[in-house]
């Protein structure tokens, strides 16, 4: 792992808060989705999320230099990201890793946030961050 200094437990807590909000009943992900339909000149534009502000703020927060991995493997990560039991073992440096792979993907792929959150990856994270925590 090729990282930052780990997170404070400060920082651990201020991303397990968003445990709540992001999976608060009712709650969207997405407010709404742009483009994907031709226009008056009949140009289609790739269609993009236009998210939640809690969500942008909870992936700004998991996009801080003290959650990053520079060294990760997308493959990997996503491999480890997308298995409850390998998240529920999972070492903080295997969160940071896993949270790397969910906070760069919206880059790659339009939607990738969105499908973090509603597939429960994030969740899943979070609740593991919440177990580590209360045995610091």
């Amino acid at each position: 792992m090729t990282s930052t200094r780990p997170p404070t437990i400060i920082e651990i807590k201020e991303l397990i808060a968003f445990l709540p909000k992001l999976y608060a009943e009712g709650f969207q992900s997405v407010e709404h989705w742009h483009g994907g339909k031709p226009d008056a000149a009949g140009i289609i534009q790739m269609p993009y999320p236009e998210y939640n502000r809690v969500v942008e703020e909870f992936f700004r927060t998991a996009g801080q230099e003290c959650w990053r991995d520079y060294g990760y493997d997308p493959s990997e990560a996503g491999r480890m990201v997308r298995n409850a039991e390998c998240v529920k073992s999972s070492s903080l440096d295997q969160i940071r890793t896993m949270l790397t792979f969910c906070v760069r993907g919206e880059r790659f792929s339009d939607g990738h946030w969105a499908t973090m959150v509603e597939s429960g990856y994030i969740r899943n994270l979070l609740e593991r961050l919440t177990e580590l925590v209360s045995l610091m």
